[in-house]
């Protein structure tokens, strides 16, 4: 597919996810020396939509960029940001593309999207293991960063008390370090 701005993407995935997008951002940047603008698009979208929306994402392009999953514990829910690049490689033309599902602590499961872009697998893994978030259906469930002899039940990205805070220790040369809080 041709490229599309901002504006246009926005559009179709309110047409393809019937109700399940609930929130878009759009920030742009100048870059570089001539100053282009580089423009990052973050949609937030429900659970039950998010394999819709990253059918879209392959829609718009057919083999889109998958970057990352990054996850953020926010206290109650954990966000799941989805990073892709859509229309790189095209001068000019690269959007940062973000799609944010919400996903409550009381409900850590998202659905594998493996079988649409098999290289997510890697990061799916990492959820899996640092927060906690169970992805249905994905092909590989091995841990892929800490041991099988790492505790079951603790996250290590997690806030919570399902969190590493009895596991840390101090490396040295870091001792008297004091560390940002988060509420």
């Amino acid at each position: 597919m041709d490229t599309m701005d901002t504006p246009q993407i926005i559009k179709s995935f309110e047409s393809a996810l019937d109700g399940a997008l609930t929130g878009t951002r759009v920030y742009e940047r100048e870059i570089a020396v001539k100053r282009n603008t580089y423009t990052s698009l973050w949609l937030d979208v429900k659970r039950d939509g998010f394999r819709a929306a990253i059918l879209h994402v392959c829609h718009l392009q057919e083999n889109p960029h998958f970057t990352v999953i990054a996850p953020v514990d926010r206290g109650d829910t954990v966000e799941l940001l989805y990073h892709f690049s859509l229309f790189y490689g095209r001068h000019l033309s690269a959007i940062a593309l973000v799609l944010r599902v919400t996903l409550s602590k009381a409900d850590l499961t998202i659905p594998t999207i493996t079988d649409i872009i098999p290289g997510a697998i890697f990061s799916e893994r990492e959820v899996q293991e640092m927060m906690g978030v169970t992805v249905a259906g994905i092909p590989d469930n091995r841990r892929l960063f800490i041991p099988d002899e790492f505790p079951k039940g603790v996250y290590p990205w997690r806030r919570d008390d399902t969190g590493p805070e009895k596991m840390l220790k101090v490396l040295p040369g870091r001792q008297g370090i004091q560390h940002e809080q988060h509420d």
